[in-house]
């Protein structure tokens, strides 16, 4: 079985649950989660504003707002050719599973 860092898996997400539990008690946990939900609302709507001012201020000022967009599809495109480029060396001497 092969294991990826940064996942996690059934038992620890349970024994993540079981602490919990333990430290903030069954009927604080909702409340706990109804406070994260309201902050992370929060925090989405104060980063649309901000892309909003940021947008509003470029085309008052002429610039593209859609420059940064154009770039990264730019990016994205030199990425995925390098992964073909990549995939086309490496094909015929990959290790079989």
């Amino acid at each position: 079985m092969i294991t990826l860092p940064l996942f996690i898996s059934g038992t620890e997400i349970t024994f993540i649950v079981f602490i919990l539990v333990m430290v903030f008690g069954a009927d604080k946990i909702p409340e706990i989660a109804r406070g994260l939900g309201k902050g992370m609302r929060v925090i989405k709507d104060a980063t649309n504003d901000i892309k909003t001012e940021i947008t509003k201020s470029a085309e008052k000022n002429g610039i593209d707002a859609d420059i940064p967009t154009s770039i990264t599809s730019d990016i994205k495109k030199e990425i995925e050719q390098v992964k073909d480029d990549i995939e086309d060396i490496t094909g015929p001497i990959k290790r079989q599973r």
